[in-house]
């Protein structure tokens, strides 16, 4: 009879933690990459939670009608994530800061990127390049820098470390980043983590680091993108992972099910040769994404 007790208070707690768990969903917003031709939106992704739309990584062209298609509501947005600066995924924000202007959006909208090098600026310099009220190239748009505008855009560069390290924290969401190989360009991945469940980006890289592994390990949901084919050489093999490399990480990091991105003319179509390629280290659950595909995370 104590056992029997014991049993049924261990599923009754076990199920109230179960219910106190948000609800969150990845929603893919643009699935392609920087080429015209793809009838696909440039990268970027959304993660809804309990049915609001709270974090935003990347945001390339043709995302700003994805998010406004998906129903996202920018006075939901706490956080913005840039894996890196390229044009394929920052391309749509002045829209976004623009299009907020038409809302009830206030308060502090945090974003993320890459610190500098020789070849791109810090986050906060690019930033301040397209909004700066003297001299950004939509200088009108400079009251969401300096305080005068209700949503104010807060900037933080996150330095090139090879090490994870914890950027944001508030209530149960805590993201953490670590550099990725994106050729000679600064870059980052990202773990956002709510509550028990996590999501983990890729962004562009090639493997180089071996940092996502870690970063990654035990995710939920691993989200890599397919930029190359199998064999990709040069310049291409520098600059993103091919299918085999995709397969390798998302066996070290145990990751839950691989949700499959930034899909290019190069790679579309090349589906099943990319699976056999994954498939050689990776058993778990794999999916090819399209604009506006929604994945629960469980």
């Amino acid at each position: 009879m104590l056992n029997l007790k014991k049993t049924l208070y261990l599923f009754f707690f076990s199920s109230l933690l179960l219910f106190a768990q948000p609800k969150v969903t990845l929603q893919v917003l643009g699935s392609g990459g920087p080429e015209s031709g793809d009838k696909r939106a440039s990268s970027s992704y959304l993660i809804w939670i309990d049915g609001k739309s709270k974090i935003l990584i990347d945001f390339g062209g043709g995302a700003s009608l994805r998010f406004e298609e998906a129903g996202a509501r920018i006075k939901d947005l706490d956080v913005i994530l840039l894996t890196h600066l390229h044009v394929d995924h920052t391309a749509d924000l002045p829209a976004l800061l623009k299009s907020s202007f038409f809302t009830r959006a206030s308060g502090k909208l945090h974003l993320f990127g890459p610190d500098d090098n020789k070849f791109m600026p810090s986050t906060k310099d690019f930033v301040e390049r397209l909004f700066d009220g003297d001299n950004g190239a939509w200088q009108y748009l400079g009251d969401h820098l300096n305080g005068d505008a209700s949503l104010q855009l807060k900037a933080h560069n996150i330095s090139m470390n090879k090490k994870e390290k914890v950027i944001y924290k508030q209530g149960n969401i805590i993201i953490s980043a670590v550099s990725v190989h994106h050729g000679p360009i600064p870059a980052i991945a990202y773990r956002v983590n709510v509550g028990k469940k996590s999501v983990t980006f890729s962004g562009d890289m090639n493997g180089d680091y071996h940092t996502l592994e870690k970063l990654g390990f035990k995710t939920d949901i691993l989200v890599m993108h397919n930029a190359v084919p199998k064999n990709a050489k040069g310049v291409a093999a520098q600059l993103h992972m091919t299918p085999l490399i995709i397969g390798e990480i998302a066996k070290k990091a145990e990751a839950g099910s691989v949700v499959i991105s930034h899909r290019m003319l190069r790679t579309l179509g090349k589906e099943k040769e990319t699976n056999c390629e994954i498939r050689r280290n990776y058993e778990g659950d794999v999916q090819y994404a399209n604009d506006k595909d929604k994945y629960k995370v469980n």
